[in-house]
């Protein structure tokens, strides 16, 4: 079974003012039966078969998007039981079923707990359910405590509690712009009354519109101790991570023309991994889940249509896979002319 267009629309035209953009339940289904074991763990397939912060941040967020109470109950159970352990109430960002004890690195992921933290608020809000509103402030007022530093008169959000500041690094801060998920932001800030989280948004923007005026994609890690260069020991490449950032940005309708100029640069001849300095490919991304990002910036910035292959949802892996449904709903959001 595949995720087709005519599923698609009829999901989307029911769309009620103020909502986010549905996953269909066809095309969650085929999602949920590949990656979503019986105990609530979303499973990273191509990375040993872990589990992490971000995918059960990810698998909490379409749940919701789905409308699949039963689902989202049983992935956050995990979450909550086997990765939401820190004395801080943040999650533990690896979890290996190879492994004894299964959780390998009690640091935490910042974009993992972004993920759950607005999954909830979304659950909390589509359900009425008041409980999960709580843990979305929790976390995310757990979350402003250890990961927004206030570096050179900005606000940023550091990758993880330990191993990115100025006392663990030479080159400190260390930031990685992957892991502003501006979509939540808002919710967090309203959540919270903590303004800093509207504050960490502006710094995210201002960080991109500059590199964008030095025409370079977003390298996945950042010292942003003096002007923003690529952190040492991590290669200065335009990658695995960075490239949901464009996504990121549609999804939460900051896709202005000149921000988004040096990612479809990047991607002029096909979706890749890119080296920043040179502009090369690295290595090509030929998955319909990392293809449609391309198409996606081709749509917002051009008008120019999904192609056909692209708008069926059939799961592949479990990144390429996510990122395919999280694309395929922000467009039908935003940019139903394009499909």
């Amino acid at each position: 079974m595949r995720w087709t267009l005519a599923a698609m629309m009829a999901t989307f035209l029911g769309l009620a003012p103020g909502v986010r953009a549905a996953v269909p339940a066809d095309a969650w289904a085929l999602y949920r039966q590949k990656f979503v074991t019986a105990e609530g763990r979303v499973v990273d397939d191509l990375n040993g078969g872990i589990s992490h912060s971000e995918s059960q941040g990810y698998g909490l967020l379409l749940a919701c998007l789905a409308d699949d109470r039963t689902t989202f109950a049983s992935i956050f159970a995990f979450t909550r039981t086997e990765l939401l352990i820190r004395d801080d109430g943040l999650a533990a960002w690896r979890w290996d079923p190879k492994a004894s004890p299964p959780v390998t690195d009690i640091n935490n992921a910042s974009d993992g707990d972004l993920l759950i933290a607005d999954a909830l608020a979304c659950a909390g809000t589509r359900w009425n359910m008041p409980a999960h509103s709580a843990a979305a402030r929790q976390i995310a007022t757990s979350l402003a405590k250890v990961a927004l530093r206030q570096h050179a008169g900005q606000t940023w959000l550091m990758p993880g509690a330990v191993g990115f500041s100025e006392k663990d690094r030479a080159d400190g801060p260390v930031i990685n712009p992957s892991y502003w998920i501006f979509e939540a932001f808002p919710t967090l800030a309203k959540l919270t009354g903590d303004p800093r989280w509207m504050q960490v948004q502006t710094s995210g923007l201002k960080l991109l519109d500059d590199l964008a005026k030095r025409k370079m994609p977003a390298p996945e890690w950042l010292s942003v101790k003096a002007e923003p260069r690529p952190a040492e020991g991590f290669p200065a490449q335009f990658g695995y991570n960075a490239i949901r950032i464009p996504l990121y940005l549609l999804r939460a309708g900051l896709g202005d023309k000149a921000r988004l100029a040096p990612f479809r640069q990047a991607w002029a001849g096909g979706t890749a991994v890119v080296d920043v300095a040179s502009g090369k490919p690295v290595e090509p991304l030929p998955d319909a889940g990392y293809r449609i990002l391309s198409a996606s910036l081709a749509c917002a910035l051009d008008g120019t249509p999904i192609p056909a292959e692209l708008k069926a949802f059939q799961p592949t892996a479990y990144y390429p896979s996510t990122l395919h449904l999280l694309s395929l709903s922000m467009l039908g959001e935003r940019y139903p002319q394009c499909l």
